[in-house]
Order: C-alpha cells, then structure tokens, then sequence
C-alpha cells in the first residue's frame, strides 16, 4: 500500500513538474498583426506625415492607433497615403505602440506611392501604400505608433 501510495505521488509529482517546464514554452505564443493606415503631410527637407491606422492580429486583438512620421533627406512635396503594414511576429498587441527608426522611398504626381522598412528594437514593420500627391525623397527618420 505505501509503495502504491509513493508510486502515485511520483507520476503526479513528475506530472506537475513537466507542466511548469513547458507552460513558459505555450504561455506566450507568438501572433502576426497587420495594420491599414492613412497618413497626410508635407515634406521640403523635413518630412512630417500624420495619421491614423487599425491593427488587427490573428489571435483576435485589434485596436485603432495614432500615426505620426518625422524625418529628414532629399525630400519635397504634399501627399495623402493609404496602405497595409505588416508586423514581424510579437507576443502581445501592446508590444507594436512606440518609436520605430525608418528608412522610406516615395515619389509621385498626382498619384503617389511610398514604401518603408521600419524597426523598434525586435519588432519590424514593412508599410506600403499608394496615394495621391506631389512627391519626391528619400528619407531617414521614425514614425511613432500610439493607443487611440
């Protein structure tokens, strides 16, 4: 009867202790999020676009967000841009909101297009969108994403 006994509290024992090693492994899976945006703005030398955005990921979390881009370079015009940006795979939706360092290409009359690759420490984050305008530049600066 105690070998019984200490043969069930072993297999429970080893039981519990395999969860607690692999729960940290399941607890935090990672997910993809992608954003729609608009941004609006000037640029002579100094660029800045403002806007707004919704971000939806695939575990279901969604929220709308606050878009501001400031940057500098060989730049000059007047645009309104609408685009998707995708996410390199986070942990948690709260981990997309901050400052992102971003390298950006746009150009246009009448009909624009602009394309950035944008980083925040781990997180990466590809925009791309057309638009209407006059544009021209190439840029280096960052674009903030904040909660609305």
């Amino acid at each position: 009867m105690k070998t019984r006994f200490f043969q069930t509290l072993a297999c429970v024992s080893m039981a519990v202790l395999f969860n607690m090693i692999a729960m940290p492994a399941f607890a935090d899976p990672m997910t993809s999020c992608t954003m729609t945006y608009k941004l609006s703005g000037w640029s002579f030398v100094y660029k800045q676009y403002d806007g707004v955005g919704h971000v939806s990921c695939r575990n279901g979390q969604r929220a709308q967000v606050g878009l501001s881009s400031k940057s500098i370079g060989f730049t000059i015009g007047k645009s309104e841009i609408e685009g998707t940006g995708v996410f390199s795979d986070v942990r948690n939706l709260n981990e997309i909101y901050g400052h992102y360092a971003a390298l950006e290409g746009h150009a246009g009359v009448t009909k624009s297009v602009d394309g950035q690759v944008l980083t925040s420490g781990e997180i990466s984050l590809a925009l791309s969108g057309k638009g209407r305008g006059i544009d021209i530049g190439v840029t280096l600066g960052a674009l903030t994403i904040s909660p609305r």
